[in-house]
């Protein structure tokens, strides 16, 4: 490490005379790359990146030249020692949209905020696929200049013993084999004269004052439009609720050029394809990242996986040719080595028991045998139940819900609330606990507690799967 330092130093000198402060290492990714940051005097910071791969140290560097050229915003490269394999960049800070997507999750504005960055993204995106290809030396790309049929079988070969062969199934290897080579000729038929990014997911994009920046770029290859979108969608960490998937799908193709928009006109059939294989890849990384190499990110991925897989495969049709790789994929939950990462083990699986009541009867009773759980009084927040407009709506109503959007005391006390229950949420799943209660009391049980409700029902869902039971108890009398 002392030699790389001292060559950094050098480097860093080539083409700035700022003094060095310190050099410091960054936490490890599931690449070999070393990461370290480079602070100087006047607070002008630099990432210089180790990587003895000389070819993926020369298509990033490639790679971010051409993105520049398209003006697409990655970090800038400002020198390079390909026989040391150092490059030095731009210091894009530490904060990614996956960041963003887990610590801004309880803030009252996240839902439109998430949509507008997606929206962002999603503009980014086509950009790069179709503005910034006509800037790239395809020579210069790693592992392989197209997502042809050899990169598919190494995607679907990484899943096959990474995660397949680790789960215990029984496998009939020919039939899967058959099945590959039907799935990939189904692949390889979609247009692939595209910039295909490889990896765009939340990890890979920055947030630097609002602004969004794209990194770790270095595997982008000439590929189809869907692989990329797929990506995104079906980042496992990110959550996103299928119905947001579905919205931002179709904003994707509205947002693509008419000529090409034309030219796809299997578009939502072949992304699902692609979203699948996709999906098996991250699949492979998790369970060699995760099951082998024990890195506690991979293996807490998984879940997630296993969750996107089941939505996927609501798409894909079962035709005779794939059928095989079908039922294994469906047969994949039942197997014991898989079994225990599934959300949706029933045996397992946390309810979380909502209520929403009046304070004017009595708090719910808890018929779980727990012995209880939280109660929330509402009854601080101004009660849109005064006034006549609203004395016959309740808090599922609109008339309600946008008054009590604009109380920025309600604001607070559900990110209050979203906090607690969140933390008590995840140690229940990881101690395998089947029941939490949560109660809302107002002085009618109509407006504010039936909000308040509602609102944390819709946060958990988005957050968690969990199963999730709610009761408005003065609405359900009348």
């Amino acid at each position: 490490m002392d030699t790389i330092k001292k060559n950094i130093q050098k480097l860093l000198a080539s083409f700035s005379n700022k003094e060095i402060i310190e050099i410091i290492d960054l936490p490890r990714t599931a690449s070999n790359r070393i990461y370290l940051r480079i602070k100087t005097k006047g607070h002008l910071n630099y990432i210089a990146v180790y990587n003895d791969n000389r070819r993926e140290n020369d298509a990033f560097v490639a790679f971010a030249s051409s993105l520049q050229k398209a003006d697409i915003k990655v970090p800038i490269v400002y020198a390079y020692d390909a026989v040391n394999y150092i490059y030095i960049q731009e210091d894009l800070g530490n904060v990614s949209f996956y960041d963003f997507l887990q610590k801004e999750t309880n803030k009252a504005n996240f839902e439109e905020k998430r949509l507008t960055y997606y929206k962002r993204i999603i503009k980014d995106l086509v950009n790069i696929q179709i503005k910034a290809v006509k800037e790239v030396d395809f020579s210069k790309t790693f592992p392989r200049s197209d997502f042809d049929k050899q990169s598919i079988a190494w995607d679907l070969n990484y899943f096959k013993y990474y995660f397949l062969k680790l789960s215990g199934l029984n496998l009939d290897e020919q039939l899967l084999e058959d099945s590959y080579t039907v799935f990939t000729n189904t692949l390889l038929k979609v247009p692939s004269n595209f910039l295909l990014y490889r990896d765009f997911q939340s990890r890979n994009i920055m947030l630097r004052d609002e602004e969004l920046l794209y990194i770790d770029f270095q595997g982008a290859r000439r590929g189809p439009l869907q692989y990329d979108l797929a990506s995104l969608l079906f980042d496992s960490k990110a959550n996103l609720p299928q119905q947001l998937r579905i919205e931002l799908l179709n904003y994707y193709i509205d947002s693509l050029p008419e000529n090409i928009r034309k030219e796809q006109k299997d578009f939502k059939k072949d992304f699902w394809n692609f979203a699948l294989i996709r999906i098996m890849q991250a699949m492979g990384a998790y369970g060699y990242r995760g099951w082998i190499e024990k890195k506690q990110h991979f293996i807490d991925s998984v879940p997630y996986a296993l969750q996107n897989l089941q939505q996927i495969m609501q798409h894909i049709e079962n035709t005779e040719p794939i059928s095989y790789l079908i039922s294994i994929l469906k047969e994949l939950p039942e197997t014991e080595m898989v079994k225990k990462y599934m959300f949706n083990d029933k045996k397992n699986k946390l309810k979380v028991h909502i209520n929403s009541f009046s304070y004017k009867k009595e708090i719910p009773k808890d018929l779980s045998d727990n012995g209880g759980g939280f109660v929330f009084d509402c009854r601080a927040i101004h009660n849109p139940g005064r006034y006549e407009p609203y004395k016959q709506l309740t808090g599922m109503d609109k008339p309600v819900i946008d008054f009590l959007d604009k109380e920025k005391g309600m604001a607070s006390f559900l990110n209050n609330v979203y906090d607690l229950i969140d933390e008590s949420v995840k140690t229940y799943i990881d101690r395998g606990f089947e029941n939490l209660m949560v109660n809302f009391g107002c002085t009618g049980g109509q407006h504010r507690s039936v909000y308040s409700a509602e609102h944390l029902k819709k946060h958990l869902q988005e957050r968690f799967n969990i199963n999730i039971e709610l009761h408005h108890i003065e609405q359900e009398k009348k």
